[in-house]
């Protein structure tokens, strides 16, 4: 059997509990087949000369997997990490060019540190190892692993949306980045509307060919490309619900909010996730629909994230501002309606939390996917289920169809939204939820790692004549 080479920018050990999709999938397959989980060790060195063969790497041997780092120095980190990854990739993939800061300098560092990991990375290969990549940290890392010579089976998936063509030519390097899609042999997206905007961009900005569907020829390489919408591990997540943290969680929420309803949300504090927003839609709901006040309790929980870029500066600023406004305009002495906690919460009581609340707010922006949106669906009571409010810009909204979807940047309709869900009848509650949960068992995490592999074997072997 052959080993998997799993590459994303972190690496967590296989043998701890995971958090993500991405970490329950990995696990599982690394366990499988062994292998090398190749990434960055999250540390900075000193600034050193460019080494020409590669990044020394830490390798530490954790059952049948090897689990192999290279550091970044300082000046990697603020350019390839910080500049083009977080400054121009992310902003730009999710739509907001206002944000996003074009520099030489970024782009040359991050070519500079994809070409330093595959030096590193290639080293570790054998013949038949089959390599697995993940995000937009690494889109050149197969063209500089084919560049060393590497004929391995090599797959790429992108988590975060892929934008429009017009949004994507606003990088000055779009076309290179394209291109090196092209040197994987089975690109994955997270949705369907990726995937058309990807075909979109080769027929507008390349002279690609499409040669079936999913199937394209360009720069001299065949690339297949399909959507693999990412899932959770339902049966992992229902024994955190069922756990000792969990149903303390629950018992607690439940005992001091038994007056009221609450609604929950739980995101990193980034501009594509629709705070500001949320909030906004929250106090209209309010002002609108007074039988809320005294009544409904929004937590807020939004965990620090990229607290180096001035952009999250002034989002903690904003949010502050808002939650102050509406906690002074409509408490009480014995009721706040937002709960507004910048912090993580231990992911082992977030099923209790979700479980006792009667709306879920996932309402982003732009997002890849949002696991979010199914960890709330998998957490509850299917006799007496809460309600996801998910915004339609969610990658979930196109599978999840059966919940109530929002354009987050409506703020009466997502109000109107909120108060529709705060007064569901219980039966079209159950109704909509065992929809729902129809849906994310059949495509849960393990389906996802299971038909990407499959896709990425049948994409390497050669065309019928």
């Amino acid at each position: 059997m052959s080993r998997l080479v799993v590459v994303s920018n972190r690496v967590a050990n296989p043998q701890k509990p995971a958090a993500g999709g991405l970490a329950v999938a990995v696990r599982e397959s690394l366990r499988e087949t062994g292998g090398i989980w190749f990434g960055w060790s999250g540390r900075q060195q000193e600034d050193a000369p460019e080494e020409k063969t590669g990044a020394k790497v830490t390798v530490q041997t954790v059952g049948n997997v090897q689990l192999v780092t290279a550091d970044l120095s300082r000046e990697e980190y603020e350019n390839y990490y910080l500049g083009y990854a977080n400054n121009v990739l992310w902003p730009v993939f999710h739509y907001r060019l206002d944000l996003a800061r074009f520099d030489e300098r970024f782009a040359d560092a991050y070519r500079r540190v994809n070409r330093k990991f595959a030096h590193a990375l290639h080293e570790q290969l054998k013949p038949d190892d089959v390599i697995w990549v993940h995000d937009y940290h690494l889109i050149p890392l197969a063209a500089e692993l084919r560049a060393l010579g590497c004929d391995n089976p090599i797959g790429f998936f992108l988590h975060i949306p892929l934008p429009p063509p017009q949004v994507l030519a606003a990088i000055p390097e779009h076309a290179s980045l394209v291109q090196s899609l092209f040197a994987y042999d089975l690109v994955g997206f997270q949705t369907e509307s990726d995937v058309t905007h990807f075909a979109h961009y080769l027929e507008a900005e390349t002279h690609a060919e499409r040669l079936s569907e999913g199937k394209f020829r360009g720069f001299g390489r065949i690339a297949s490309v399909a959507a693999f919408p990412i899932g959770i591990d339902i049966e992992e997540f229902s024994k955190l619900v069922r756990s000792r943290e969990g149903m303390d969680m629950f018992e607690r929420m439940r005992k001091e909010y038994s007056r009221r309803q609450l609604l929950v949300g739980v995101d990193r504090l980034d501009y594509s996730k629709g705070l500001p927003q949320r909030l906004q839609a929250f106090r209209r709901l309010l002002e609108t629909h007074e039988e809320n006040r005294d009544r409904a309790t929004l937590i807020q929980i939004a965990a620090p994230s990229r607290e180096a870029l001035d952009a999250y500066d002034d989002l903690r600023c904003e949010m502050d501002s808002l939650c102050g406004a509406i906690n002074s305009d409509y408490g009480e002495l014995d009721w706040m309606p937002v709960r507004y906690i910048h912090r993580s919460v231990a992911r082992k009581r977030l099923p209790g939390l979700y479980r006792a609340s009667r709306v879920a707010l996932v309402t982003p922006l732009r997002d890849g996917m949002n696991l979010v949106a199914k960890e709330y669906l998998a957490a509850q009571d299917p006799t007496d289920p809460g309600v996801l409010v998910l915004s339609r810009f969610a990658g979930a909204a196109e599978q999840l169809k059966e919940a109530v979807l929002v354009n987050p940047y409506d703020t009466q309709e997502m109000a109107e939204a909120i108060q529709r869900a705060l007064t569901m009848p219980i039966e079209e509650r159950v109704e909509r939820h065992a929809s729902l949960m129809a849906t994310i068992r059949r495509y849960d995490v393990h389906w996802w790692r299971k038909r990407f592999l499959d896709e990425l074997k049948h994409a390497v072997e050669p065309l019928p004549a």
